[in-house]
Formats: structure tokens, C-alpha cells, sequence
């Protein structure tokens, strides 16, 4: 009787253990997913937990593609990206994201970023940036204005007419009076036009000081699904870098929408 009871209490010790592994791993997982991107030494402090500890249950959620590892930092993978409901074009976007963002920074030199729209804002979806330009990077999983920024507005010059109406409302929210109000609206409306008919956005410190920015949208099946951009510091950036990078970049836009839609 008691080796039956003893067998018992063993089995229940043994089961409460997993279960708090298992809630130790997905605590790990929401970290990584709600912070875009950290180190293994974010989530052991974050968490309170032993760095070697944290190290195998990140190295067990890559092995299931769930996060990935990018320069010694984690972030959210494609199969999780399938599994919170995205379609299959941007869990796609996700899996092939970051090594073709990494090609088009080793051919430029600058930040790569791929940007897309959830609801009425821009979502920072992967990016790659070459050390010297990590204090213009956003943050993986950053929501950022859709109207602010070149990848952004590219994102906005292609969304539906209520999305757009609701981003002419915002930038006219703060405007001292009516008539700065209407010169803002008419200015984003007649910015949207423009890159729809050139096929790419500029912009300059919106977002962040000192950055200079270049987009273009990436078409799957004729819809917008994402905005690519580069982008590099005011202070290193050549008086011609719309003019050298816009072929680059629309280039390097056409073939995501190809890789995608294979």
C-alpha cells in the first residue's frame, strides 16, 4: 500500500514538474513574442531565470520554429506566425523575411525593413541593419503611424479608403486651426497620389532623427502585401540616394512578389 502511494505521489511530483516547465517555455515563447526582439540575457532577467536554463528552452523553441536566432538575438519565427491566423502569404513573408533582407543590405549597405498593415497602423515585420545603423532601426513587431515614414505611406498610398480617412484625420488631429488642418490633409492626399504613380516613398527624419528613407510596395497577385524599404543616416547618405537606390529597390521589390508567389 505504501509503494502504491509512494509510486502516486511520485507520478503527481513528476507531472507538476512538467507542467512547470511548460509554463517556464511558454513564458519564454510570450517574451519573445511581445518584446519583437531580445537577447537571451533580456528574457533570464525579464523572467528570473538561470541564463543556462534560458539558453535551453530558446534553443528547443528554435528547433521548432517558432523563434528564430538573428545575430545573437531572438525573434518571433514563422511557424508562430502560422499559428496566430496570419495567411499563408505572410507566414511566407516571415520564413524568407530576414535572409532576403540580409542580401539587400549587403548590397546596398544600408538598413533593409519590411514593413506591413494591420487595421489602420504599420507593423515592423523583419529587418536587418549593419552595425553602424542600429540607432536608426525600429524594433521588430514595432506599430508604427502608417503615415509617417516612407514604408509606412507606401502602406497607406495602396490601403482601403477607410484606412486612408482615417490617417487624413489623424495627421490634422493636432493642428493649430482649420487651416493647417486642410493644408496637412491635402498635402498627405497628394503624397499618396505621387507614390502611386512613381512607385516609391521618401522620407526624411519622420520617425526617427537623422534617417533618410526609400520604398517600394511588394505586389503578390496584383495586392500590396508588404512595403520594403531602405534606409541609411542623414549624415552618411550621398545627395543622390533616391536616384541610386530607387532601381535597387524596386528590383529587389519585384523579386520578394516572386518569391512569394512561388
Amino acid at each position: 500500500m505504501n509503494s502504491t502511494g509512494s509510486a502516486a505521489g511520485d507520478s503527481r511530483s513528476s507531472d507538476a514538474g512538467a507542467d512547470s516547465a511548460l509554463v517556464r517555455g511558454l513564458r519564454v515563447l510570450t517574451h519573445v513574442a511581445e518584446g519583437g526582439e531580445v537577447s537571451a540575457q533580456d528574457v533570464s532577467e525579464e523572467l528570473g531565470l538561470p541564463l543556462s536554463t534560458t539558453y535551453r528552452y530558446l534553443k528547443t523553441l528554435t528547433d521548432f520554429d517558432l523563434i528564430e536566432k538573428q545575430h545573437g538575438r531572438f525573434v518571433p519565427g514563422w511557424r508562430l506566425s502560422a499559428w496566430s491566423g496570419q495567411d499563408i502569404t505572410r507566414t511566407r513573408l516571415v520564413e524568407v523575411g530576414h535572409s532576403f533582407l540580409q542580401g539587400l543590405t549587403n548590397r546596398t549597405g544600408k538598413v533593409s525593413v519590411l514593413t506591413v498593415r494591420t487595421g489602420h497602423n504599420a507593423v515592423c515585420l523583419r529587418q536587418v541593419s549593419p552595425s553602424a545603423d542600429t540607432d536608426i532601426s525600429f524594433r521588430i513587431n514595432q506599430v508604427l503611424p502608417i503615415y509617417r515614414g516612407a514604408g509606412q505611406r507606401v502602406l497607406l498610398a495602396y490601403a482601403p479608403p477607410a484606412v486612408i480617412e482615417g490617417a487624413l484625420r489623424a495627421v490634422s488631429a493636432d493642428a493649430a486651426d482649420e487651416k493647417e488642418a486642410l493644408a496637412r490633409r491635402q498635402h498627405l492626399i497628394a503624397d499618396l497620389k505621387d507614390i502611386r504613380a512613381r512607385g516609391i516613398a521618401v522620407s526624411h527624419g519622420e520617425l526617427i532623427d537623422n534617417a533618410v528613407a526609400v520604398a517600394a510596395p511588394v505586389r503578390v497577385g496584383g495586392e500590396v502585401i508588404c512595403s520594403l524599404a531602405v534606409a541609411g543616416r542623414a549624415d552618411r547618405v550621398p545627395a543622390n540616394l533616391v536616384k541610386s537606390l530607387t532601381p535597387v529597390l524596386t528590383s529587389a521589390a519585384a523579386e520578394l512578389g516572386v518569391e512569394l508567389s512561388a
